[in-house]
């Protein structure tokens, strides 16, 4: 995403301190509002708007609320309110105080106390993906502000819409390092859509509408709003609903008429399109548009790490997930495709591999909310900036107008070649020789015994890949994991922010032991809070995927990848012994013909988390695969084995 320029707030309140309040200007607009600080960092087009007016776009209900005198910190509470939040994960502390006060008296709002704020943004990301709004955390200045820091690079990273408001020190005392201060802010600006300091208690209510607006719209993303102390104590008159200004930010949705019709003349003159089909769809929520899309075409359809799901896994126009531990039908999709159409994906060095070699023969359309995707590593010759959600139904109408007068293409070749590659190279494994568990079996097990009405969050790494190719998706929102950070203890977290969006589902936290360990005392807030996930361990007592590297890349010299958690070891820590100490259920299964009847109890108990430690092969690996930095057509289904490929015309 692209990122504007901004001003420190310590420099702001110096500059306030010394005079009249600070203001910011940018070269289009000026941000109102004294202290608040930097306007919106612009990600979306800056042509006209998509909507009626920014007004219009007030989150929640609207009431009106006449003008009435309260505090900062009970504006801030009121705001949320107003803002539909019913949820929100947070952790208190001095600066941030003040809210907590008011926060305990709101009927509306829900707040879960977390171990530790990393959790509060992690689960604020599940919250968000699974039911389609903004997420929410609350943290206190210096480290609760920076503990936030890792799951909002995460969101960024993810297009996943989260508001992050964290207490500041006094105005008064910034930019002197007072006791817990730091400049968040400044800290998080290349990793939000925009960051706001607010000094000014006025201000809170637009800039917490503003927050929300621009999280969930455009390309969502994550908004950090920091509030000085003095701010959160002070007067101020609230009213209902605010003067939304925004100034710069005016998503485009409509993809251009021309651009569309031009995109419906390739389609026309391809005979190998495939739809490449990224996350974009499942934040864009449009499933539905792209299986009618597809099935009108009749052309084969791959998707993304961060799309599983958004086409369903039994469909016979789905070819699997592409890039380095892909399906092999859909590797050979792209790179002997002449035509991508590509929806909310952004040509992500996990899918291209080697960019140079990657779909060599293939010409781009890429449609995108974000226009700072376009063209960023792979030229399109069509680009469409807009929502999926408008720019699917409209290309589907293009190509019924151009073929009214052109013919459509005879894909039955290209599809039948694809179809012998996804009978021949099936995603498979092989047992392990040293007598422990396959961990893709338990894996399977899990989303066969669950069905596709569970949710599956993962963390990252060896368990994330076999999660992904293992368990069948059929909806979207079904699968959670951290695609562009890869960051290890987001899974038990965002797996308790999924459920208590969705209470009704079954919602899994497969992890691993190393990832499990970072973040698991968020189990104490699952047990308080009645929040029944059920996390599954994927016990190879290594760092699974490092390790496989250095299997493959370092002569197997296993520098620092022993966890110690497994089969045969000291078992620091014993996760059975954790579980119950955080008043989870405790399971341990150790042998494949346990499976079953494990995963069956687990299923079976819902007045708790359960935590099961499955105890795996450390010998198992993630196939298939594409060394990284060669060519995709380098895929290996198995140690120094490549797919023989058959000559397309």
């Amino acid at each position: 995403m692209s990122k504007g320029q901004t001003v420190s707030p310590a420099l702001m309140a110096h500059t306030s301190r010394a005079g009249a309040p600070a203001r910011e200007t940018a070269p289009a607009a000026t941000v109102a509002g004294g202290t608040t600080a930097a306007r919106p960092a612009v990600t979306e087009s800056t042509v006209a708007p998509s909507v009626s007016s920014v007004q219009s776009s007030v989150q929640g209900p609207n009431r009106v609320v006449e003008p009435v005198q309260m505090t900062g910190s009970q504006a801030i509470v009121r705001a949320l309110e107003e803002l539909g939040v019913t949820d929100v994960f947070g952790l208190p502390g001095g600066a941030i105080l003040p809210t907590y006060d008011p926060l305990m008296d709101s009927t509306r709002i829900n707040h879960i106390l977390v171990r530790h704020e990393q959790g509060a943004g992690h689960a604020a990301q599940g919250y968000a993906m699974v039911t389609g709004r903004v997420g929410v955390c609350i943290a206190t200045s210096g480290p609760g502000a920076t503990n936030l820091v890792t799951p909002i690079a995460d969101a960024h990273l993810d297009s996943v819409p989260i508001v992050a408001i964290t207490g500041q020190v006094s105005s008064a005392v910034i930019g002197t390092d007072a006791f817990q201060e730091a400049d968040i802010v400044g800290i998080t600006m290349p990793i939000t859509k925009h960051s706001w300091l607010v000094t000014d208690p006025e201000d809170i209510p637009r800039v917490l509408a503003e927050a929300f607006y621009i999280a969930g719209t455009g390309r969502p993303g994550p908004v950090l709003v920091d509030i000085s102390k003095d701010a959160q104590q002070g007067l101020m008159t609230f009213s209902w609903p605010p003067k939304v200004e925004a100034a710069g930010y005016r998503p485009v949705v409509r993809g251009h008429a021309k651009q569309l019709r031009e995109a419906a003349r390739l389609i026309a003159a391809s005979s190998r399109p495939v739809f490449y089909v990224g996350g974009g769809v499942v934040k864009g929520h449009a499933s539905e548009e792209l299986r009618q899309l597809a099935e009108y075409l009749g052309a084969p359809v791959v998707t993304t790490l961060q799309a599983r799901g958004v086409f369903p896994d039994s469909h016979d126009l789905h070819f699997g997930m592409p890039g380095m531990h892909g399906a092999v039908s859909a590797v050979a999709a792209l790179q002997q495709a002449d035509l991508l159409i590509t929806l909310g994906a952004r040509f992500d060095d996990r899918v291209t591999g080697q960019l140079s070699s990657f779909a060599p023969g293939a010409k781009v359309i890429h449609a995108d909310i974000d226009p700072a995707e376009i063209s960023k590593n792979r030229t399109a010759d069509v680009p469409i900036v807009g929502s999926v959600k408008e720019i699917i139904p409209d290309l589907t109408d293009a190509l019924t107008a151009e073929f009214e007068h052109t013919e459509r293409p005879d894909l039955t070749a290209w599809l039948t070649t694809l179809r012998r590659l996804r009978e021949t190279y099936p995603l498979g494994y092989t047992e392990p020789t040293d007598g422990l568990t396959a961990p893709q079996k338990v894996i399977a097990r899990i989303g066969e015994l669950t069905g596709p009405e569970g949710v599956y969050v993962a963390g990252v790494g060896q368990h994330q890949m076999w999660s992904a190719q293992f368990i069948k998706y059929e909806r979207p929102h079904a699968w959670l994991n951290s695609g562009g950070a890869g960051t290890m203890g987001y899974s038990v977290p965002a797996a308790m922010g999924a459920k208590v969006g969705n209470p009704d589902r079954v919602v899994w936290a497969i992890d691993g032991d190393g990832c499990f360990q970072m973040t698991n005392q968020e189990l104490a807030t699952c047990r308080i809070n009645d929040i029944p996930i059920k996390v599954a361990v994927i016990n190879n007592s290594s760092l699974g995927m490092v390790r496989q590297w250095q299997t493959l890349f370092y002569e197997g010299r296993y520098s620092n990848t022993d966890l110690n958690t497994g089969h045969d070891t000291v078992r620091v820590p014993d996760f059975v012994k954790l579980a119950e100490a955080y008043g989870c259920a405790a399971l341990r299964c150790e042998r494949a013909e346990d499976i079953d009847a494990t995963i069956e109890q687990a299923l079976a108990i819902n007045d708790r988390p359960v935590v099961i430690d499955f105890v795996v092969s450390p010998d198992s690996m993630v196939w298939p695969m594409v060394p990284s930095g060669v060519s995709n057509d380098l895929i290996q289904v198995a140690q120094d084995l490549t797919p023989q490929w058959e000559e397309t015309d």
